[in-house]
């Protein structure tokens, strides 16, 4: 498999393994989605408070860089970064390419009280309907992973089910096409997901494009507080972050350093 054709596999790998499960338990998972209250404002407004706001991932693997966390715990992870004061919890969910279960989001739902993302290669409507049960409060839609109808129809979707929806962009055509579906909170990736490449200076090139109102979240590529004050002076609201805490001993008190010293440093409010 040749890198460029890398999130073509994933997305055909997540569509097969959703249809395969909504073969087998679709009524299952409409009954428990229906019990939920996703609270997808929270989400939003939880990454437009003031101060720096991480939306902090729990992630075994990923393609680019392999295992990152042999003893992988998403639960205790999931509680240090709400003790640090993570705006909002990332749950990698999909198993093929990252090692992530829809039962990791689940169980994280259960242990903590902030707002979770459900992030996966969503594609199909099962998969919204299935991260609501799990106790999601936003999903991610990756554009370059959508035509436009499917990304509407995936979008208006998870509105009805009162899901907030992070929809990522890589450059100008990804950003486009998100806006004119109704995108209003954005989340420029300075990986490109064909070539598995990062490069940081996505985010300043988007920047003077997002429409006023946009909630603007940097992904991928962050790991200095230098990036955050900077991105936060250039209009980002936020900044979703994994690998760097993945990787460290204790993801929590990982999370809490790179607050405080990224905090409070000429940035607006």
């Amino acid at each position: 498999m040749t890198s460029t054709d890398l999130l073509a596999a994933i997305v055909a790998s997540a569509k097969k393994a959703a249809d395969d499960r909504a073969r087998e338990m679709h009524a299952d998972v409409e009954r428990a989605a229906a019990i939920r209250r996703p609270r997808g404002p929270a989400f939003v407004e939880s990454l437009r408070q003031p101060g720096v706001r991480i939306i902090a991932e729990c992630k075994r693997r990923s393609p680019s860089k392999g295992v990152l966390r042999a003893l992988y715990d998403p639960v205790a992870i999931a509680k240090g970064y709400a003790a640090a004061g993570a705006a909002a919890i990332s749950v990698l969910t999909e198993p093929a390419f990252f090692d992530g279960s829809i039962d990791h989001l689940r169980d994280v739902r259960a242990a903590v009280d902030v707002p979770v993302l459900c992030k996966d290669f969503l594609v199909t409507e099962f998969q919204i309907i299935e991260a609501r049960a799990a106790g999601a409060d936003a999903v991610l839609l990756i554009v370059a992973a959508l035509d436009d109808r499917a990304l509407a129809r995936l979008l208006a979707l998870a509105g009805t089910l009162d899901l907030a929806v992070l929809v990522e962009v890589h450059d100008h055509v990804d950003l486009e096409r998100a806006l004119a579906a109704g995108a209003s909170l954005v989340g420029v990736n300075s990986r490109n997901l064909r070539t598995l490449e990062v490069s940081t200076a996505v985010f300043e090139e988007m920047a003077p494009r997002l429409p006023e109102g946009t909630t603007a979240v940097a992904e991928s590529g962050l790991g200095v507080p230098s990036d955050l004050v900077r991105l936060r002076q250039r209009g980002y609201r936020a900044f979703l972050i994994g690998e760097r805490f993945m990787t460290d001993p204790d993801p929590g008190a990982s999370l809490a350093t790179l607050m405080a010293r990224a905090s409070g440093v000429g940035v607006p409010r």
